[in-house]
Formats: C-alpha cells, structure tokens, sequence
C-alpha cells in the first residue's frame, strides 16, 4: 500500500541518503532506512491489495523459498567505486585531465548541477578503465563471451529520465580529452560509433556532436573552457542500427539477378560488409580502436545458441510477431558491431539503458539482466531522489472476480472475456466498413473514460498556469493498426459516408472525448490537431510507411502540412514525406510554437520510442499484450520524465510528480533464477506452406445468429434466461490507483453516470436492437418497429437488468454491455416467428465478427513442443502438421488423406474456428475437430465440418443442435462463403470414409 507522505527522501545530486525499506515481496514497509539499497532487480509499482496466497505478482522468493541474490557484481564493483570516490583528488590514480573533469562535473557551485547518478555510470567506467583495470575485466570477459563474443561491454542500467544522453556526452569528453593530451596512450580514444535503436534517437542525439548548435559540452558546461579543443577534435558518428543493413547496390529484377549473377547472385548486387562500413563510418577510416556507444542497447545481443522461451507460457501470435522483430533488430545490431571490429577495431563498447535485460526472442530468459552490467540506478532510485515522475497503478477495485484490478490489464481483461473482441492487425477490406469506435469493449470505453475524467483536471489546473504554457499529454498504446485506428476516432472523431452511391456525403463524427476532439462545434476539422495517430516502430526504422498505416493517417498528414504552410515553414513541403512529418510532430509534442505543441493525446500502434522526450505525459492506457515486465517497464518510461527541475527550497529535494497509468500489468518483482532446468524440449514450428496456397480453408467468424422477422406484433416472452445481472465485474465501479509511495487517488464512474438518463440509455439500446436484428430482406431497417422496440427494452430494463454492488442501469451506454442485452431481448422475441399471418417466413442469418469476418489456415504460425504430430500430404493440407492428442485424430486425418473427394482439410488447432452455441443460460463457443473441403460433384465444394464424439452429455448435444439448426443453414443463407455440412461422427473412425461419402452424396442428390 501506498504512503501519505512524499516519495522523494534523498538528493538526487548527492549519493542516496535514505531509501525504502521492502519486504519479501518488493512492498515499502514504511520504514525509511539510511544509506543506499543494494543493487537487486525491483519494478517499482504498487501491489494489488487483494492477493491469494500465490497470486499473479511475483515476490522476492524462488519457487523453493530461497531468497533472490542481489546483483553481487554490481554491489561488489559499487563497494571499491565508493570508496574511491572518498580518496583525495591526489590519489584518484587517474590522468590529469580526467581528474580536471571529475572534479569539474563534482563541483556543488555547478549553476546546473549533474545528478549522481550521471556522475556514478561514467565513475564507474572510469574506475574500471583507469584506476584497477585488471580487478574485474576476467569477470567482465568471461560475462561477454557468450552473447558478445570478441567485444568488451561494459553496461550502465540508468533510469529513463535520468538522463543518459549527458552520460555519453561525458563518456565522449573524457575519451578525447585524454586522447588529445595522450595520444599515445592506449587506454583512450577519439573516435566514436554511436548506435540508436531508431531515427528518432539518432536524431535527439545530434547534440553530441561538438558542431552541432546545442551541444550538451558547452549547453551543459561538461567540459572546462581550456579542454573543448579536445572534444572539437574527436570524430563522431550517430547512427540508427538499421543502417547496418547490407543495402542492394542496384535495383535490378530477380530474373536478370539469376542471369547476371548466377550462384553469386545476392552478393553481386549487395553491399560486402567493408562497403557497409564505409557508408556507415567513412569519417572513422583510418582509426584504431574505436569507442561504440549504444543507446537503449537492450536490442544489442547475439542471440543464445540452443536457447529459447520454450519453457515459458505459450506466446500469442502478436508476441511471436514482436520476439522475431526483437530478435532480428538484435541481429543486425550485433552483426554490425561485429563487423566494425573485424574491419577497424573497438576498443571497448559502453551500453547505456533503463533496461539493459534480454528480450523475448533472445535464446535467453527473458527480463534476464546483461551480465556485463556494472553500474545500476533503477527506476526506484530514481523515485526515491524525484529525478522521476512516479507512476501511479490500480490496486482495488469493487470487483469481485479476480486478484489484479481490471483496469490494471484491460487488454487481457477484454480478451479473456471475448478473443474476438478487439480486431486483428491491418483492416481487412471485407470488415472496414463495420469498423466502428462505438463496437470497443465497454471495459476498455470506461477504462478510457475513467482516466479521461482524471486528465480533464489535470488539463483545468494546467490552464490556470500559463507559465506552463503546454497541455498535458494522455498516451493510449495499442496492439495494432485496426486498434489504434478505432480507438484513435473513438477520442478524435472520424468520417462516415451518409447516404449511397453518388448521392453518398462525408459527415465528420466529433470524437467522444471533448478536449481530444479533432472535430469542432461546427462539425469540421480544427486547423490543429489534438489527437495524433503514429506508428512509432515505423517511423523509427526510417522505411516507407506500410500503405495499411498510410491509408488511416492520411488526413492528419495533411492536416500537419496545411499547418505548416500556414506557419510559412521555409522547406517545401509537398518533398517533405508523410515519416518526415509525423515523426516532426512526434518529436515535438509538449514543445511550445513547434508542430506537435498542441497535441493532447498520442495513439501509438507501437510503445513509442524509446528516449522519446516528452515531459509533459500525464496520463498512460495500454490497450495491448504486455507478456513481460521489461515490455511494462518501457512503455511506462514514457511517462516519466519530469515536466519541472526547480528543486523546493523548503526540502531541498525536487517536488513530486505523478504519472497516471491504466492497462499495463506490472508487476513488482523480481530476479530471474539462474537454476538449471535441463535441456529444452524440441519445438516444432506449425506453419501455412506458402507453397500449398492453393489448399487454404477459409471459414466464416460467426458472433451470433439473427432472423429477419415478418410483419407482425412483436410478444416478448421473458425467462430466467432474460436476466441479465449487472455487477462491478463487468465495469468496476470505483478503482483506487497509487504509487509504491506517495498519495493515491480514487476513479469513481458513478459521478459521471448520475448526469445520464436512463431513458437516453434505453432509447440507445432499442436503436442498437433495431439495427441488429430487424431488416427487411433487402436490408432496410424496420424503423416503424421503433416504437414498440423501445417499450420492449424498457420492460426488459424494468424486469431483467438486475443491477447489483452501486452498478448503474447506465453502464448499458457502453455498446459492448448493450449487444449483451439485446441479444437476451432477441431471443426473448424468438416466439413472435411462428405463426406469420402472411405465410412469411424469418430468414436466419449470421451475425459476423465486425473486425474479422473470415478466417483462415493462412493465418496459422505457431510453435508446440508436443511431440505426437503426423506430417500430412502436401496434395491436402495447407499445414505441415497435424498436432494431435489422442490416436483417432491421427486415424482421421490418415482417412481424409486417402478420399480423393477431400481436396483440403486441416484439423481445428490453433485456426481460430469456434461456434457459438447457448447452454444452460450462457453463450459459450465449441471448437469442432475438423474442416474438410469436398468435392461432392456440386457446383462448388462442400466445406464438411466433422465432429468426433463418443459419449455424449447435454452439452455435446446442444453443439450439435446449433450446427444443423443455426450455424450451417445461416452460413448457407449468407451465400458468400459457399456450402457447408456439418456431419457428426459417434464413434472412432474406423467407418469415417463410408459416413462422409454417405453424407456428401445424398446432399447432392436432393439439389
């Protein structure tokens, strides 16, 4: 829990005085102890208060109870440093010139002081360099050999916000000082590589070059007037990795490559690696030895052989996407050092990150601490000294269900709840025209709106002070480009086309949140932009943006070059291209007269930048997978870097500031085990065959049914099956957040929902009711049923919403909880079909998944370590492998093989196929065994679905029920995913060929 008084207890310029006890489980006892915390790897956020006795945090203790080893290098090496930096300036055993600098970067008449923690990292790769440089380099070697082999790393972990850049600014001069009085000495060097992990950064980092207008030398005073001449002397390169990339020399066509270059084809028309390098470090030819800076140098490693995350939680498709990515940026980041050192040489390279762990993807475990770290000031330091702002998290909600608070992971809160629920990445072509912001989960819409609510005071008392002269900033992070596209009009507004064909109208919709709307009162775009939609990982990797990303930031690109002539910028903008922009706008959010001054809220599809500079974030919500700690750690990064640095005169320590952060699950712990857990087991990757392209299976995403009904009186007929309890599970009502230390707040959606009316709500929901379920059968809305719709619904809210825990009847604003009720009003009217007086009959037809109407083998990429697999024929199976667990699915598969009627089948593992079926008062979705393409002598194939079922309970039945009777004729009454079957076998297929011809056939006979 929590503390009233202020986190910040120690100096951030002196070394820490005091620090926060914790207990075994990472927590503030409230004890307040002197000197400084030992060096152990601790995520600084709140725990939930409602915790069983293993909950879903970790602690500080392994599974067999043995405490967590401190980091024994670092703590060693922080000990000899201490007590060296004691000594007088005669024993330091340093060159002159680098005492004349630290003596220089120590002075407390300093007018801007550098914290200790800036002055401990370059102490540290002092000490290690000049003063004992035998003492720990064994260790330090031997910590390299693995994923750095040949290169000599030494790694500085410092929080985000505490500022590296200054650190390598430091690092820098103390090398070409020396170098310039010594340079025969080869302790020293002059020449510099300095590696970003994005343009962005890169960018950022120009200030270290000595030329460059605002040098952090003199802007910062690092160096003494009589040493500049030095640092002027030293040769600087700033690149991003991808640079290292063995670029095409010619564009030449695949065919001629063939003709032309033969066996040697790739590397006739591909850079060699020492072209590579004089492209990247054509100022560095000719030197010897250079220093490799790398910023954020988690993405730096060569990875584990043999090694991998097999042994962790299964990986979702986004997160086998994203450890690939991490895993090929770190490929050829290495790669590229390694290349530099072969060709040139390096003296030794020095890793700055507020994350310096493996990634997933790495061979390692993930999270796991670079053994080459040798100096440490976390993010808990940091708050502890207020370099930082400090991040506050739920902790309790009034729901019932769970240990974490919803809001402390809406991502996977929402997709427990319904996978389906928020789209897949891109926007596919058949669903974008059901794309709407109003389809978002109603956890996610009130978690938005809970946190907005926050932001609005926060905007209010920012207004009060014009000295600020910025607004606050508010940072959704998404999974995707859908997500971010919808989320990103839900708060901004967007366009839709009204009416049809020639006489159709663009109309702007005003975002739902007022202050990040980009709409005005007059319904038209404001000149400037509030809320910005990027895709930072595109725009750091300095490629053309995707046209999937392009084609949904179309109009605030040119928003952003209309506001740029209107500044009368002097470059020409049409040359200017739409990365350039959006990547200007990004890097100038929070800065008054640039282009992203005004800028409220950032939807990012990625986690933004890393180093990315914006003070001015108050305000984070993570609407995505967050499978690590390091992952949490980044992404709250963004938000913590302090808007003031005016120290209190009363304290003498700098004032606190919070950061307000929903949907990221940290957690509070802990130190990866070292202990060996024997070798990994075989992983078998299941994939689509590109070259069996011809054999994909596509199946329709069915959400629900729907009937078009006659033109009768609607007789709703309410059962227990109606009611619908409505309770602070599905939206926590009150949501208390605070940080590890400091004050904390309370998120309280009844203040918001007493203003609502209920009768708007119930209006909303018959409109919902209507446009779902009642069309003619051209698909023309029933409007004239309207008014008995409403009256239906506000029975049905009267007798069956049965609210419970202060839940509000108004939560049913949020779309997501209204599909719920409508769909229990829906099939409460179910009995009104029979009997039309005209003879009519209902028309069933399936109700689609908004985001992802199809689906399909294609998508299948997946890693197993079950080793029962049978490899299938490539003339009948997009798959490489059946994965399976009991032998008869082996059998059948072997039996699809053999029917030269079945063109393609695949079995139900991991494609995504699910039915919706009712049981027992619920919705529930059932999986069947397989999928199999027949050609049965009908028009087109039979698409079969098989079931095999033995024993069979009331569920199996009410399965089976909903294909025949719901599922097949609704999917068929669609006509736009051809024929199905479902075909249910009740015993081991032994007699399956016989059953599926027997079932085919007569089909075909009856047309």
């Amino acid at each position: 829990m929590g503390f009233v008084d202020n986190p910040i207890i120690t100096s951030p310029f002196d070394v820490p005085a005091f620090h926060y006890e914790l207990d075994n489980e990472g927590q503030p006892t409230g004890a307040k102890l002197k000197d400084r915390r030992e060096s152990i790897q601790i995520v600084p956020v709140p725990a939930a208060r409602r915790r069983g006795a293993r909950g879903p945090e970790l602690d500080l203790f392994g599974p067999d109870g043995s405490k967590v080893t401190p980091n024994a290098l670092i703590n060693e090496i922080r000990k000899h440093v201490g007590a060296w930096r004691e000594l007088p300036p005669g024993q330091w055993g340093v060159t002159p010139e680098t005492q004349r600098l630290l003596e220089h970067w120590r002075d407390p008449s300093r007018e801007r002081r550098l914290f200790f923690c800036q002055r401990e990292a370059v102490e540290t790769l002092i000490y290690l360099t000049e003063v004992a440089p035998k003492r720990f380099r064994k260790q330090i070697e031997d910590a390299n050999a693995e994923a750095n082999p040949g290169l000599y790393r030494l790694a500085c972990k410092m929080a985000t916000g505490s500022g590296k850049t200054t650190v390598m600014g430091m690092i820098i001069a103390w090398h070409a000082v020396n170098k310039a009085r010594r340079a025969s000495v080869k302790l020293f060097s002059d020449a510099f590589l300095i590696v970003a992990p994005g343009i962005t950064i890169r960018d950022r980092l120009q200030v270290l070059n000595p030329s460059d207008s605002g040098n952090v030398y003199q802007a910062l005073n690092l160096v003494p007037t009589d040493l500049l001449d030095g640092v002027r002397k030293a040769r600087i390169i700033i690149t991003n990795y991808h640079a290292f990339m063995l670029r095409e020399k010619e564009q030449v066509p695949k065919l001629a490559r063939q003709i032309i270059g033969g066996r040697e084809q790739e590397k006739t028309f591909t850079e060699s690696e020492g072209e590579m390098i004089a492209r990247v470090g054509k100022e560095l030819l000719g030197r010897k030895n250079i220093i490799v800076l790398n910023d954020e140098a988690h993405h730096c490693y060569r990875h584990k052989v043999g090694g991998g995350d097999e042994n962790e939680e299964p990986l979702t498709t986004e997160e086998k996407d994203e450890a690939k990515r991490n895993d090929e940026a770190a490929r050829v980041w290495i790669s590229g050092l390694e290349a530099f050192q072969r060709k040139i040489g390096i003296h030794s390279v020095y890793d700055l990150s507020a994350t310096p762990f493996f990634l997933r993807g790495s061979g390692y475990d993930e999270g796991l601490l670079f053994p080459w770290v040798v100096s440490d000031f976390g993010l808990l330091d940091a708050i502890e000294s207020g370099i930082v702002k400090v991040p506050r998290l739920p902790v309790l909600d009034d729901s019932i269900q769970g240990e974490l608070p919803k809001f402390r992971d809406v991502y996977r809160q929402v997709m427990k709840a319904n996978p389906r629920a928020l789209p897949r990445k891109g926007r596919g072509k058949q669903s974008k025209a059901s794309m709407n912001p109003a389809d978002l989960p109603h956890l996610l819409l009130s978690a938005l709106d809970a946190l907005y609510r926050q932001y609005e005071n926060k905007f209010r008392s920012w207004e009060g002070r014009p000295d600020i002269g910025r607004p606050p900033v508010f940072i959704l992070v998404c999974n995707n480009t859908a997500t971010s596209k919808l989320v990103s009009d839900y708060v901004g507004g967007y366009e839709v086309a009204e009416g049809e064909g020639a006489d159709a109208r663009p109309r702007l919709v005003p975002g739902k949140l007022d202050l990040f709307s980009n709409v005005d009162e007059t319904g038209r775009w404001l000149s400037r932009r509030r809320t910005l939609l990027i895709d930072s990982e595109q725009l750091d990797s300095g490629e053309a943006l995707s046209e999937d990303f392009r084609s949904v930031a179309g109009p605030e690109i040119e928003a952003f070059k209309k506001e740029l002539r209107l500044r009368g910028d002097p470059r020409d903008i049409d040359k200017l291209t739409d990365a350039d922009i959006l990547r200007e706008v990004m890097n100038t959010v929070g800065k008054p007269g640039k282009l992203g001054a005004d800028i409220r809220c950032v939807v990012s599809v990625s986690m933004l930048t890393e180093a990315w500079d914006a003070n001015t974030v108050t305000h984070i919500l993570g609407v995505r997978a967050f499978g690590t700690q390091l992952l949490c750690e980044q992404v709250v990064g963004r938000g913590l870097r302090r808007i003031s640095y005016e120290i209190d005169p009363a304290t003498g320590f700098f004032p606190r500031e919070y950061v307000e952060v929903l949907g990221i699950p940290f957690t509070f712990a802990q130190q990866g085990h070292q202990d060996d857990q024997g070798p990994p087991r075989k992983v078998t990757r299941i994939q689509a065959m590109k070259e069996r392209a011809e054999l994909e299976i596509r199946f329709p995403n069915v959400e629900g049914y729907r009937v078009v009904f006659p033109r009768k009186p609607l007789r709703p007929r309410f059962t227990s099956d109606s009611l619908m309890p409505l309770t602070p599970d599905d939206i926590p009502v009150k949501t208390e957040i605070e940080p590890l230390i400091g004050e904390g707040l309370t998120l309280d959606l009844r203040k918001d929902f007493d203003q609502l009316r209920l009768k708007t709500v119930i209006f909303d929901v018959a409109g919902l009711l209507l446009r779902n379920y009642f069309k003619d059968a051209d698909g023309a809305l029933q409007v004239w049923r309207y008014p008995e719709l409403v009256a239906i619904t506000a029975r049905w809210f009267d007798e069956c919403l049965k609210p419970v825990g202060g839940t509000p009847k108004q939560f049913l604003k949020y779309r997501s909880l209204a599909i719920r009720a409508v769909e229990k009003i829906y099939r409460s009217l179910a009995p009104s079909l029979s009997g039309p007086p005209d003879g009519a009959n209902g028309a069933l037809l399936p109700m689609l998944n908004a985001y992802n109407e199809e689906g399909s083998t294609k998508y299948v990429d997946f890693n197993t370590t079950k080793t029962p697999l049978f490899a299938t024929r490539p003339d009948k199976c997009h798959l490489n492998y059946v994965v399976y667990d009991q032998d008869w699915e082996a059998g059948l598969a072997e039996r699809l093989e053999d029917m030269d009627e079945v063109s393609s089948y695949v079995k139900n593992h991991n494609l995504g196929f699910e039915v919706p079926y009712e049981f027992a008062g619920e919705t529930l979705r059932y999986r069947p065994d397989y999928l199999a393409r027949i050609d049965d002598g009908g028009p087109e194939p039979l698409n079969l679905v098989i079931e095999v079922k033995g024993q069979r309970d009331e569920k199996d039945k009410a399965k089976a029920e909903t294909m025949r009777n719901l599922w097949v004729p609704a999917v068929n009454n669609a006509r736009r995913f051809g024929r199905w079957g479902f075909l249910e076998l009740r015993d081991a297929p032994y007699d399956a060929v016989a059953l599926i011809r027997e079932f085919a056939h007569p089909l075909l006979a009856a047309e």
